[in-house]
């Protein structure tokens, strides 16, 4: 229902004035964090929200990705159940990161949630969700392979208050520090958490005492009502129907059991189904979403898809139905093994959407991405200082080309929204020497559009008591094509010694490695889009000019001959090919 006396122009100037605030909030999670997995990678999201627990805004330019905003939302519920926040004082703060009975993805997402109070009443909350670089368990980086409970992923935080009157709780802060191998990052970036909820909470603040309480709160609960009715809008885009689709995960570290996700997505003109409940039984790995994970990934998918520019927050999930089923894949039981689900599971889940939905809306959905965020962890300890490291990096792959565009090139895609760290940062940061970091010819997904090449990073490994987790994907199964495109290439992980061994990883492994090898990690492509032999010639030849396509591929594949002495195109012979002579 949409909110009483609601001017348009007022409630586009309180859209912006939320949305800066949230981005200011961004920055000074940036400016104060610690690890590099923050500062350079940006792996964290802030918002705000309702005094009741409904997400308003989430910061969209610097950085924010679409699984927390899923994930986050739930670790407030959660949080609010736990704690009666109108009780707590200015500078509290709340933490949580345990996935059960609803919040996080993983233990390394930490979610901070901080009260906002105007004139003594509790007003509205901030909260931000980080992914900590190490939370214990098995092994560094706290998302390991060879785990069949959460119990031996790193350390379960519940709903505490972990900041008091702005103060770092000095008993909690002692426990999470002894379980955890990276403490001076760990605890940098809880105070960089709590400084960006902070400068949120005083600009709402301002921004009350500007307009008043209860306009800001109105329009707070306005926004949530103007996303309902352009989602309703959105949804009606879809033919009225029931559209199935499938796809597939490729072992849990344990076994090579291929596990399927299967949905049904029922179009009913301005609502939405999306029943889940045929996906395979939990994995006996570290693979299983909880139903936070896979609402994120509906709504990401619904968004992306039919309104791109659509506020996300809470007003959208109204219109919109999940339904999964415990014991499955997507619906783990505690104390299931969750870690990894982020990293793989929710990139098949979206793939499994859109492959639905390419029946319904072909024109608005892309080929198969490269299906993985592709997780390295290395850890151990630094021969420079003697003290615990982690580096954890998602690596960006090929995005899938859609019907009238190509897909971008080594891009991070999905449910992942973080930047690469940049090479001068490892190196100063962690004992690893980056020897190369390059695209991947012929890795594209062919076709009339083509899909977007994956990439390459090879490291030398300097330290020693090295531990290395490998979380991937599309080993096996190649990122899918649409409409005649082809499939892209598949995703690798090599260990190269200095005799020329070459040791060929898992897909999901975690495996002790020695001084001064070479670790080098290849991404998938994305998938292409119609028929390779429509391609523009013109285009073919700028790829190959560009090192992402070799000419054999061109000519074998697009059916283009190029003249490499002139680097111009053989029209007499493109012509032979692609006519078939």
């Amino acid at each position: 229902m949409t909110t009483k006396n609601i001017d348009p122009i007022t409630l586009e100037v309180m859209r912006n004035a939320f949305y800066s605030i949230s981005e200011e909030m961004n920055a000074a999670l940036i400016r104060a964090s610690y690890s590099t997995n923050i500062k350079d990678r940006r792996d964290a999201s802030c918002a705000i929200y309702t005094a009741t627990g409904d997400i308003v805004v989430v910061a969209q330019s610097e950085m924010g990705t679409p699984l927390h905003m899923g994930t986050m939302h739930s670790a407030v519920r959660t949080a609010l159940d736990a704690y009666p926040f109108d009780e707590l004082s200015p500078g509290d703060a709340v933490a949580m990161n345990n996935p059960y009975p609803g919040g996080p993805g993983h233990l390394n997402d930490l979610c901070l949630i901080s009260p906002i109070f105007h004139e003594g009443r509790l007003v509205a909350l901030t909260a931000n969700q980080a992914h900590h670089v190490d939370m214990g368990g098995f092994a560094p980086g706290s998302m390991p392979f060879g785990v069949t409970e959460i119990f031996q992923e790193g350390l379960q935080i519940p709903p505490v208050r972990l900041f008091r009157g702005g103060e770092l709780d000095r008993d909690l802060w002692n426990l999470i520090s002894q379980n955890v191998r990276t403490q001076v990052e760990v605890r940098g970036d809880l105070f960089a958490q709590l400084a960006a909820n902070s400068v949120g909470g005083r600009h709402i603040v301002q921004l009350m005492e500007r307009f008043g309480t209860s306009t800001v709160e109105e329009y707070l609960e306005e926004m949530l009502n103007y996303s309902e009715r352009r989602m309703r809008a959105a949804l009606a885009l879809i033919p009225i129907g029931t559209y199935k689709a499938e796809d597939v995960i490729e072992g849990d570290g344990i076994t090579d059991k291929d596990y399927v996700i299967r949905v049904t997505v029922e179009a009913k003109g301005d609502s939405i189904k999306c029943d889940f409940t045929e996906t395979d039984a939990s994995a006996l790995g570290p693979l299983n979403c909880r139903w936070p994970s896979v609402a994120a990934c509906v709504y990401y998918v619904l968004k992306a898809v039919l309104d791109p520019e659509l506020p996300p927050n809470a007003g959208l999930y109204r219109p919109i139905e999940i339904e999964v089923r415990d014991g499955t894949l997507l619906s783990a039981v505690y104390p299931t093994a969750v870690c990894n689900a982020n990293i793989i599971t929710t990139q098949r889940i979206v793939d499994a959407l859109i492959s639905a939905l390419s029946q319904a809306v072909p024109d608005r959905v892309a080929a198969a991405s490269s299906g993985t965020m592709n997780l390295l962890n290395i850890g151990g300890k630094n021969p420079r200082t003697g003290i615990y490291y982690n580096y954890v990096e998602t690596y960006a792959g090929g995005q899938g080309a859609m019907h009238n565009q190509d897909g971008m090139d080594a891009v991070q895609n999905h449910m992942t929204n973080t930047r690469n760290g940049p090479v001068e940062s490892i190196e100063q940061t962690y004992p690893l020497l980056v020897e190369s970091y390059t695209l991947v010819p012929d890795s594209e997904g062919a076709g009339e559009h083509r899909g977007g090449v994956g990439l390459r990073r090879s490291f030398r490994v300097l330290g020693d008591q090295i531990r290395v987790t490998l979380s991937s994907d599309r080993a096996k199964y190649a990122p899918w094509g649409l409409f005649g495109g082809q499939s892209a290439s598949k995703s690798s992980c090599v260990v190269k010694g200095p005799d020329e061994s070459r040791r060929t990883l898992p897909s999901k492994v975690t495996t002790d490695i020695g001084h001064d090898l070479v670790l080098e990690t290849t991404t998938p492509g994305g998938g292409g889009w119609g028929d390779p032999r429509k391609r523009d010639a013109n285009a073919v030849l700028r790829d190959v000019i560009a090192g992402l396509v070799t000419p054999g591929r061109a000519h074998d594949v697009y059916g283009v001959a190029i003249d490499m002495e002139a680097m111009t195109i053989d029209e007499p012979e493109t012509a032979r090919l692609r006519n078939g002579a």
